[in-house]
């Protein structure tokens, strides 16, 4: 979705809006059936621009509305969390993204793909893995802007783009990448519990 839409208004229903038009992209998928932006406003009852609004072309929606067949929301996973520190719990939202690339790789990479073929003001993507972050650092002693950096770069180091430079560049399997990026979670902890270490 274009970033500065969904800034304005009413964003509760925004995301409603944006819900149905990738449901009604995934029951095209589904049913196997090929489809265009009209089709999309068709089925869920909107304007052709409204859905042009939240997906420029019918490639980005595919994209998009394949993964989020897989994806749970950023506040399940929240919810869903065990871990009794911070940290744990950054850990299992990491595992649960890593885990969720690995399995669907092929999609992720052919998302991405569509994605960076885009014009610069439709590369806004879903940013769940951020969103989930921030649940999880909302309640902490952080300041805002260390709330914010923190995010940032805590989502650098899962998902699809970690994994295409541990597999692609530095030529690891999926264990070692994995592995990799948990190390660099933690070493990120440690020197926010010590940073003389």
């Amino acid at each position: 979705m274009k970033d500065n839409y969904l800034k304005t208004g009413r964003t509760n229903q925004k995301t409603e809006t944006r819900s149905k038009i990738l449901i009604s992209a995934q029951y095209f998928l589904n049913n196997g059936l090929k489809f265009n932006l009209e089709d999309i406003a068709k089925k869920t009852g909107i304007s052709r621009a409204t859905v042009y609004r939240y997906f420029s072309n019918v490639d980005i929606l595919a994209a998009e509305a394949g993964l989020d067949v897989n994806t749970k929301s950023p506040e399940t996973i929240y919810e869903n969390l065990e871990g009794t520190d911070l940290e744990d719990r950054v850990l299992e939202i990491q595992n649960y993204y890593n885990t969720l690339t690995i399995d669907h790789e092929k999609l992720f990479r052919k998302y991405l793909s569509t994605i960076l073929g885009a014009t610069a003001s439709t590369q806004k993507r879903g940013a769940r893995r951020k969103k989930t972050l921030r649940l999880v650092l909302e309640k902490t002693n952080f300041t805002p802007e260390e709330k914010e950096n923190l995010s940032n770069l805590l989502t650098i180091l899962m998902g699809i783009e970690p994994l295409i430079v541990t597999k692609d560049v530095c030529g690891l399997d999926n264990q070692k990448s994995i592995e990799l990026m948990k190390w660099g979670i933690q070493l990120i902890f440690k020197g926010l519990i010590d940073p003389e270490k």
